[in-house]
C-alpha cells in the first residue's frame, strides 16, 4: 500500500502520544511541541478521519469511542515501525563494510582482523578489495583504505603508514641469465609493471640512468600482491614493499638483491565521510587500527 502525501503520519504520532499520556500538554513535552501545535495536529487528524477523537473538558481530555478504537491500532503501528527501523539499524551497525586495496587487505589487514573481532565480536566485517576510489555517497561502504597523498576533500583522513619499495624476484630466477651483480642486471628480466613510476625512481637512485622502461610492454597485474605472486612463480621482477613480504623473503620464496629502498612520500590512509565520524562501528575500527599502527611503530596521523 502506497501512502499518499496527505496521509497524516505526523498527526498520528501526536495522537498516539496524547492518547497514551491523556494530556495535550504532556504530549507536547514529550514531542518537543507546544500545546497549540498539538491541538492543531489533532484537529487535522479529526478532519482527516471525519470524527472527533477527543472530548475537550476543562483541564482534561478523554478519548471518544472512535478515539478508543483508533488508539491501540496506532500504538501497534508505531511499535511495528520502531521494530522495523531498529532491525534495519542493527543490521547496518552490525556489519562494517571496508573498501581496501588488495595488497593492504591481504598483507596487513586480514592477518590482524582476529584482534579486532576479539575486541568487537558483535561487528562483522565485509571487504571490497579494489584500487578504485569509491564514492561513499553511491556505495554502501563505511570506511576505505586508500593509497595516495591524502587529498580527498570532504573526508576525515588518518595517515596509517608509508611504504618503501625495492625490486624482488624468485631466487631461482635471480640465478638465471648470468645472475644479478649490479642493478642494471635486472633489465635482463621481465618487470612488473615497467611503466610504474617506482621503477624509474629506483633505477635513477641506483645510478642506472639509461633504461628501456618506456619501450617495454606494461604487464599490469592490478595490485602489488598479484605482482608478488607472479614474481614468486618466477615470471619476472616485481617492485615491492619489503615489510609486506618479510615472511616470503625469510622462507626463500622472494629474493631482495639490493639493500636500496625508496619512498615516494605517498601513504595508506583510513578515510570515511566527516559526517559519519561518530558512528560506533566506525569509531571502533578507527581506534583499533590506529592502536595497531601505534604498536607497530607506524606514524599514524589524522587530518580532516
Amino acid at each position: 500500500m502506497k501512502l499518499s502525501k496527505q496521509f497524516p503520519l505526523n498527526a498520528l504520532r501526536v495522537f498516539e502520544a496524547a492518547a497514551r499520556l491523556g494530556s495535550f500538554t504532556k504530549a507536547g513535552d514529550e514531542l518537543g511541541m507546544t500545546q497549540t501545535a498539538v491541538s492543531y495536529q489533532i484537529k487535522l487528524l479529526e478532519e482527516n478521519v471525519g470524527e472527533q477523537l477527543f472530548l475537550r473538558r476543562p483541564r482534561q481530555i478523554a478519548l471518544t469511542d472512535t478515539g478508543e478504537r483508533l488508539a491501540p491500532k496506532v500504538t501497534e503501528a508505531f511499535a511495528l515501525l520502531h521494530d522495523a527501523v531498529a532491525t534495519a539499524r542493527d543490521s547496518v551497525e552490525g556489519t562494517l563494510a571496508i573498501s581496501s586495496t588488495h595488497t593492504f587487505a591481504s598483507k596487513w589487514l586480514a592477518p590482524r582482523l582476529g584482534s579486532f573481532h576479539l575486541k568487537h565480536p558483535a561487528i562483522a566485517v565485509r571487504f571490497q578489495a579494489t584500487s578504485d576510489i569509491i564514492d561513499f555517497t553511491r556505495e554502501q561502504i563505511d570506511v576505505g583504505i586508500r593509497w595516495g597523498d591524502g587529498d580527498w576533500p570532504g573526508l576525515t583522513l588518518h595517515r596509517l603508514m608509508g611504504l618503501e619499495f625495492t625490486p624482488m624476484l624468485s631466487p631461482k630466477l635471480a640465478e638465471s641469465k648470468g645472475g644479478i651483480r649490479e642493478p642494471r642486471d635486472l633489465l635482463k628480466f621481465d618487470l612488473f609493471d615497467a611503466g610504474d613510476p617506482w621503477w624509474k625512481q629506483w633505477f635513477e637512485a641506483a645510478g642506472v640512468t639509461e633504461t628501456d622502461l618506456d619501450q617495454r610492454p606494461r604487464n599490469q597485474l592490478g595490485s602489488q600482491a598479484v605482482e608478488a605472486d607472479a614474481a614468486m612463480a618466477g615470471h619476472g621482477v616485481a617492485i615491492l614493499n619489503p615489510a609486506f613480504y618479510a615472511g616470503e623473503i625469510a622462507l626463500g620464496r622472494l629474493y631482495q638483491p639490493f639493500e636500496l629502498t625508496l619512498s615516494d612520500g605517498k601513504a595508506y590512509w583510513l578515510v570515511y565521510p566527516e559526517n559519519r565520524r561518530n558512528v560506533p562501528k566506525i569509531k571502533a575500527f578507527r581506534n583499533w587500527i590506529l592502536d595497531e599502527m601505534s604498536l607497530a611503530g607506524k606514524d599514524a596521523t589524522t587530518k580532516s
